[in-house]
């Protein structure tokens, strides 16, 4: 199967906000943000669909930031790939609440909760909360990451 998806990263005041997965792929980590792009809908309506759906509210200030390609393969063959495309929100309107499928959570820029994250994370989300676009691809064995490769599009500010 094939999935065009997005994630999104609320940050403001020097915080990012995660939340932490309650069911579906996975449960129990901290993510951004996200979801699957429905028929008709642009990526950028669908982050603002998901953070609505996810915690309540409504990003404001919506950038793109990157496309990243997750592959995942079970026994030698794609059993998925998913494209996702990473937006960052500058604040949102609304009251965030947590929902049967997620729980929001505020970190420190700095003290963001990579042991309990996808392995990836690591290594495009600092880039992207630099204020630097990506473009990855991370293959996948039955979801443990085994091969990565990482672009910066461009330079990070700050």
């Amino acid at each position: 199967m094939i999935y065009v998806e997005t994630l999104l990263y609320v940050v403001k005041d020097g915080r990012v906000l995660l939340i932490r997965k309650k069911r579906g792929l996975g449960a129990g980590l901290f993510n951004g943000v996200g979801g699957k792009v429905k028929p008709g809908e642009t990526p950028e309506e669908a982050a603002a669909r998901e953070a609505l759906e996810e915690v309540g509210v409504a990003p404001v200030g919506l950038e793109w930031r990157g496309l990243l390609e997750f592959w995942n393969f079970e026994d030698g063959a794609v059993e998925s790939a998913h494209y996702v495309h990473v937006f960052v929100a500058r604040g949102y309107r609304g009251e965030l609440r947590e929902t049967d499928e997620a729980a929001p959570v505020w970190f420190n820029v700095e003290e963001i909760p990579f042991g309990e994250m996808w392995e990836d994370d690591k290594f495009w989300l600092p880039v992207v909360l630099r204020g630097g676009r990506v473009y990855g691809r991370f293959e996948f064995e039955s979801w443990r990451l085994k091969r990565w490769r990482l672009y910066k599009l461009l330079e990070e500010t700050g």
